[in-house]
């Protein structure tokens, strides 16, 4: 059983990134949730390559972004310096962030809770999250509703998931096969690399696994109160058939 786990190298290629993930869907519902004042201060953790950072900064906040991969921080900062933008990009490990300042918003988009494999991991990233949030801001997440029908179903076959060519002009063709391990509560993916018509590799993008009133009790414990919580970007109310669990939290 193994939960000394990282994400494949070749998963957090920027160029490789950004060509798989062009969407925006969720961009604006953090807008809608970005404080009114000037002079409010932001914090996106697990930010990428900039995709939400760099239009809200945009539109003039002032926000930083913090990333463990420094391919994914050196794309976003070109990015940024693309459209005129001087954004903070931050190299750090968020289980040990410590930025010594406080933030109104705090966000952690895009599943990104989901590569916290051990409840350790959670409970550290949730305590620098308290020590780095003003005492009336807020903290926004969002994660799957794990499906266990859907997870079934993909352990029987392998699915194309992704065809695209990068900015880089190579034709990337991602094919997944999963299993889901009942110990961990991880499901273990496994993305299968085609690069210009040609096998490259197999790549790890296992995710841990949070069901609803689980996280609800591990949210409780590390000292916050759900403010609300939706069942998609559109502000449903949560409920069996939710995709998605999205978080609008504050400090007790």
């Amino acid at each position: 059983m193994n939960t000394d786990y990282k994400v494949g190298d070749l998963i957090y290629d920027a160029n490789i990134y950004d060509g798989l993930n062009t969407f925006l869907s969720d961009l604006q519902f953090y807008k809608k949730w970005l404080p009114k004042n000037e002079d409010a201060k932001i914090l996106e953790l697990c930010c990428g390559t900039g995709r939400l950072t760099i239009p809200i900064a945009k539109d003039g906040y002032n926000i930083c972004g913090v990333d463990y991969t420094l391919s994914m921080l050196e794309q976003a900062k070109v990015k940024a310096s693309e459209v005129g933008l001087g954004i903070n990009f931050i190299e750090a490990d968020i289980r040990t962030l410590n930025l010594q300042e406080k933030f109104d918003l705090i966000f952690m988009p895009f599943n990104s809770i989901h590569h916290l494999y051990k409840n350790e991991d959670l409970f550290k990233t949730l305590k620098r999250v308290k020590n780095h949030l003003k005492a009336e801001g807020f903290f926004l997440l969002d994660c799957f509703n794990p499906n266990i029908q859907y997870i079934v179903k993909g352990e029987k076959e392998q699915k194309v998931i992704a065809e695209y060519t990068t900015n880089d002009e190579r034709n990337v063709l991602i094919k997944q096969t999963m299993f889901y391990e009942n110990a961990t509560q991880i499901n273990r993916i496994k993305w299968h690399y085609f690069i210009n018509d040609k096998f490259h590799s197999v790549q790890n993008m296992d995710m841990r696994l949070f069901f609803p009133q689980e996280l609800d009790s591990y949210l409780g414990w590390a000292g916050f109160n759900v403010i609300h919580k939706f069942g998609n970007f559109e502000e449903a109310a949560f409920n069996d058939h939710s995709e998605k669990q999205i978080y609008v939290l504050a400090l007790k």
